[in-house]
């Protein structure tokens, strides 16, 4: 039941699917508190801003933000700052922009709407204590995907990577029961959702102590109604064999692995503290690769780690052409106060034009691979999940099993509909589609883009 109108509340969102899972959170939270959510900040009584602090652009940009949003206040509204930038800073935050008057990590949510009513009181409130038992089991989400649910599966990381903010901001790994994952799952599938995407720092490193990701996997993708099912982000040492044979063996799990690398150098990923080799990975990937027919891999790499040299950024480029991946995350080495990596002799220091000048290369091999492997799909015909409009022209933007997007001329009323789409073009990173008509369903049991799924 939800209380009298309070007020209304914009919330912003910044970084991972985590934090828009959270942001999910707080919006259900606040509005069982009889909150009411709007679109724009100049209509809200709180203005919320969900942070990252992964790399200190990141955290600039929600810096300049805050400034942004200042004008958009009114003499009654507050302004709150959440996730992991507030978890880093704290009460530093208050002082950096004293228009703010609440800050909260990701572990406070529960505690937002008696911090809201404090700050619209006139008092200063922070919450940035780690609660290593919360996953928020009785909060309802505000789902903002009318398509796709996330459901977080796991909270926090121990791998503790010398670049890596998340252990400081996240805390310790734990995972939720299994079977309330499942009782969630259900609920999202009852309500006409077909699609779930499993969250987690390390995803595939869940247990819950009696069950693995490989049991999660095979009871989620037993839910009735549920379709498709992804996961993000594994990490490499924990595919283990029975997590590969339940990819395998589970028709609704998707053939995409989003699948982090950092970087093609072994000596690179020792210093990261990545616990990995190259060869290692490699071989992560062949296994992946050798159950599971067309499957598509990203993958997440990082240039001008302290102690990069030519070699070992030459190696990264031979990487990531053996792999081959369907597409990046690539970023520039971002020093983060707190880590490890700060404390490296900074004779290491990559210098910035350097790893400008390698960032630049290493997306360019991404895009000339990826563009090369589109090109040997155009004719294919392939199941599309119709997720929302694109952001130009007047077009639908849709999804295949392995992840590539796909653009098509359509109506409102296909969101959320299963087509059979024929790839007539690509401008190396999306497909152009046009829908076909099939008066004979395909089996449900696809496993790669070259085969078509029933249109619905």
């Amino acid at each position: 039941m939800t209380s009298s109108r309070k007020g209304t509340v914009y919330i912003e969102t910044y970084g991972c699917q985590m934090n828009a899972s959270d942001s999910e959170l707080m919006l259900g939270k606040l509005r069982a508190d009889g909150y009411e959510s709007v679109t724009t900040p100049d209509r809200a009584d709180v203005i919320l801003l969900n942070t990252c602090a992964i790399r200190d652009h990141a955290e600039q940009r929600v810096l300049g933000r805050l400034g942004e949003l200042k004008a958009s206040m009114s003499a009654t509204s507050i302004m709150g700052v959440t996730g992991c930038m507030a978890q880093r800073l704290g009460p530093k935050l208050l002082a950096r922009a004293r228009h703010v008057s609440l800050v909260i990590g990701p572990d406070g949510y529960r505690a937002l709407p008696a911090l809201v009513e404090r700050a619209r009181a006139g008092e200063k409130a922070t919450h940035t204590t780690f609660d290593f038992e919360e996953h928020y089991e009785d909060v309802a989400p505000v789902r903002a995907d009318r398509v796709k649910a996330w459901i977080p599966v796991q909270r926090g990381c121990d791998y503790k990577c010398t670049y890596c903010i998340v252990p400081t901001t996240r805390g310790p790994e734990r995972s939720r029961r299994l079977d309330d994952v499942v009782r969630e799952v259900a609920g999202v599938a009852a309500s006409g959702t077909t699609e779930v995407v499993l969250l987690g720092q390390t995803v595939n490193s869940y247990r819950d102590g009696g069950h693995d990701f490989a049991d999660l996997l095979r009871a989620v993708g037993a839910v009735d109604g549920i379709r498709r099912l992804r996961f993000t982000s594994p990490h490499p040492n924990d595919f283990s064999d029975r997590v590969i044979a339940a990819m395998a063996d589970v028709p609704a799990v998707c053939e995409h692995v989003h699948l982090p690398m950092q970087s093609g150098s072994s000596r690179v990923l020792k210093r990261m503290l990545r616990r990995y080799t190259r060869e290692d990975y490699m071989a992560c990937v062949e296994r992946l690769r050798s159950r599971i027919s067309g499957l598509s891999i990203t993958t997440d790499i990082i240039v001008g780690f302290p102690g990069e040299d030519d070699q070992d950024f030459e190696d990264t480029l031979s990487a990531v052409r053996e792999v081959g991946f369907d597409d990046a995350f690539t970023f520039r080495f971002s020093a983060r106060e707190g880590t490890p990596a700060t404390r490296l002799p900074v004779e290491l220091t990559v210098p910035e034009e350097i790893a400008t000048a390698r960032l630049e290369r290493l997306i360019a091999t991404v895009r000339s691979g990826a563009r090369e492997r589109n090109a040997t799909l155009l004719g294919r015909r392939c199941e599309v999940l119709v997720e929302k409009w694109a952001r130009r022209g007047e077009l639908l933007q849709c999804r295949t099993r392995d992840f590539r997007t796909v653009l098509i001329p359509g109506a409102d009323s296909l969101v959320g509909r299963y087509l059979t789409v024929e790839l007539t073009g690509t401008t190396g990173s999306t497909f152009t589609g046009t829908i076909v008509t099939e008066r004979t369903p395909l089996p449900m049991a696809v496993r790669s883009i070259g085969d078509a799924a029933p249109a619905a």
